[in-house]
């Protein structure tokens, strides 16, 4: 396999960037019906965003990468999601963990932190190694408060030692490192909501990592999602997340975009595929095209699309310019919400519409149907996104950590 030199990198931002989405987006949607049906292995799927360049969309320029900023990206995660959902939101699973070093950019750091993140996007750039996320416990989803997987500082005090199980795991076996988010151990090790919460870089080599079977979903199965054990897994400090402990739960109560964010633009790419499919279906015979009864169904669902793009590009840009405000935190939670309902309402719409179309096993309107009603499983979930946005509501301080169940 052959990857672009980093200097033949796009100038343009967005546009260059989704300039690459279209170059691959052809090879991704081509994957989508094989990997969603089992035929073909998702890894195939990896290898076209291994390769497309956009790995690094938000590594900074200087360090090799694209430079996007986060309304940015979330629109290239959407032109991704409408070609291939699965593919997105695995896409989505290597950006989430490196949101905090997107989020560092230009800020001058600790020296562990600065070797940590300059190791990470060396990584990225010039190793192209793909990243995933290992948070979601069994009962507790990808919550950091009461996790039950548990790190202690070796005896040498130069390495960490993890245990625990991880439910769901995007990219088993895919991704080259893991990052894991897990609590410190406690004088009885009890699995309390006071642990400080950490994260660590666990290669998918290491030494004590196992992934179990890939689970059998009814969509998204071309995310590869597994769970992970990891037994007395050690890891140089180098690999602590920017080299500091006990910063995950504070980073995420004071800028939760990147927990919210990702799923958010894959779904929301999902809804775009969802209504140009039915509308392919609608102008492909005249006589439905010029009917007032289908004129109004896709009105209507050109209405909700159109509302609820306006919205997630709002939330995107107010965090590139407001970052961890609490407009903008409630802005994100405000569109993970709202894609979440309008994706399956357009579901809904072209399967009443499209009828066989939409049903039909191995159709792309069909697997679409089935993907948009996922959106609601990620996080933040539905009545978690209306209880911070009513909290917002009535002015109660977000940004202290016992207000909200992180």
């Amino acid at each position: 396999m052959t990857y672009p030199p980093v200097d033949d990198r796009p100038d343009d931002g967005l546009d260059g960037a989704l300039k690459l989405v279209a170059g691959t987006g052809e090879a991704l949607a081509a994957l989508a019906a094989d990997v969603d049906a089992g035929r073909t292995d998702s890894r195939a799927t990896y290898a076209v965003l291994r390769d497309s360049g956009l790995l690094g969309a938000l590594v900074p320029r200087e360090a090799g990468g694209l430079g996007l900023g986060f309304g940015a990206y979330w629109r290239v995660l959407a032109a991704l999601g409408a070609h291939n959902g699965a593919a997105a939101l695995g896409f989505n699973m290597h950006h989430v963990v490196l949101g905090a070093l997107a989020d560092s950019a230009g800020t001058p750091l600790p020296p562990a932190a600065d070797r940590f993140r300059t190791w990470m996007q060396d990584e990225v750039v010039h190793g192209r190694k793909l990243f995933a996320s290992a948070t979601s416990e069994a009962g507790r989803g990808a919550k950091l408060r009461g996790l039950t997987t548990r790190y202690r500082l070796a005896d040498d005090g130069e390495h960490y030692v993890l245990n625990g199980v991880k439910s769901f795991v995007s990219l088993a076996g895919v991704a080259d490192y893991y990052v894991v988010a897990a609590a410190a151990e406690g004088p009885a090790d009890a699995a309390d909501d006071t642990a400080e919460v950490s994260h660590f870089v666990v290669a998918a080599d290491d030494e004590g990592v196992s992934f179990g079977e890939v689970h059998a979903m009814s969509a998204m199965h071309g995310t590869s999602t597994a769970p992970m054990t990891l037994t007395d897994v050690t890891v140089p400090r180098s690999r602590l997340y920017l080299g500091v402990e006990g910063m995950s739960l504070f980073k995420v109560v004071r800028e939760p975009h990147w927990m919210v964010a990702g799923y958010t633009g894959a779904y929301l790419g999902i809804a775009e595929a969802i209504h140009e499919h039915t509308v392919r279906w609608a102008t492909a015979a005249p006589g439905r095209a010029a009917s007032p009864v289908v004129q109004h169904e896709l009105g209507r669902m050109s209405a909700r699309l159109r509302a609820a793009r306006a919205l997630v590009h709002e939330a995107g840009d107010l965090v590139d310019r407001e970052r961890g405000s609490q407009e903008a935190n409630a802005m994100v939670h405000a569109a993970k919400y709202v894609v979440g309902e309008v994706g399956p309402a357009l579901a809904q719409d072209a399967v009443r519409l499209c009828g066989s179309a939409a049903v039909s096993r191995g159709r792309p309107l069909e697997r679409l149907v089935r993907e948009a009603s996922f959106a609601s499983v990620m996080p933040a979930k539905p009545h978690e996104c209306l209880e911070y946005l009513g909290k917002a509501a009535v002015g109660v301080n977000l940004h202290d950590a016992r207000a909200f169940a992180w």
